[in-house]
C-alpha cells in the first residue's frame, strides 16, 4: 500500500479481536511513533505497551476509578469498566512526558507525542491492522495516571488499541479541501 493511499483511506476501528500484532508488526508501529516531528530531539513521549495479563490489570484500575467517580458499585459505567481495556487484544498507551527546554514548550512536546499516534494508526492501516485511538476520563484520571506511572507533568495522550478487524470500517465521508483551506491573503 502506498503511503498517499494510507493517508486518504485510514479509518478507525473500533471492533477488534485477536491476535496481537506480530513482534515484526509491533516493532513497525514502534518505528512509525518515533518518527513524529520532534523539536530539538527531545523524545517527550513515552509508550506502555500492554497485552494479555496487563489488560486485565488496567481493567482493574479504570474499575477502581470509576467506582471512585460513581460512588456506586452498581452503576452501569463501573460495572463495565473492566472489560474495557478487553476490546482489543493490545493498548499503546502513549504519554507525553515534557522535557525543560527554553525553545520547546510542553503544547508543542504533547503535540509530538499526538503526531506518533497518529504515525502508528498510519502504519497499522499500512500493515492490515486495525486501530482505535481512545481518550476520555482515563486518560486523565488520577488514579489511573498514579497506576500507570505518570510523573507530574506527563499526561496520556492516547490508548491506542491495535488488533484484527472486526469487520469493515464506516465510509469516510468526502470532504472538500476547499471547505478547510484558504490561499491567504485572499485575493
Amino acid at each position: 500500500m502506498d503511503a498517499l493511499s494510507v493517508l486518504h483511506n485510514r479509518v478507525s476501528m473500533p471492533r477488534l479481536t485477536g491476535p496481537a500484532p506480530t513482534a515484526e508488526q509491533q516493532e513497525a508501529l514502534f518505528q512509525a511513533a518515533l518518527r513524529a516531528p520532534d523539536h530539538a530531539w527531545l523524545r517527550p513521549w513515552r509508550f506502555l505497551v500492554l497485552e494479555g495479563q496487563a489488560l486485565q490489570q488496567l481493567g482493574e484500575l479504570l474499575h477502581t476509578a470509576a467506582l471512585a467517580k460513581a460512588g456506586d458499585a452498581a452503576a452501569e459505567t463501573v460495572q463495565r469498566a473492566r472489560s474495557l481495556p478487553l476490546r482489543a487484544p493490545m493498548i499503546i498507551v502513549a504519554i507525553s512526558s515534557p522535557k525543560e527546554h527554553p525553545k520547546v514548550p510542553a503544547e508543542e512536546q504533547e503535540a509530538s507525542c499526538a503526531v506518533a499516534v497518529g504515525n502508528m494508526l498510519l502504519a497499522a492501516h499500512a500493515l492490515g491492522l486495525g486501530a482505535v485511538w481512545r481518550t476520555g476520563d482515563p486518560a486523565r484520571d488520577s488514579i489511573i495516571r498514579d497506576g500507570l506511572g505518570l510523573a507530574p507533568q506527563e499526561k496520556i495522550i492516547a490508548f491506542l488499541y491495535v488488533g484484527q478487524s472486526l469487520g469493515e470500517g464506516k465510509p469516510v465521508p468526502a470532504l472538500e479541501s476547499r471547505d478547510f483551506f484558504r490561499r491567504w491573503p485572499e485575493a
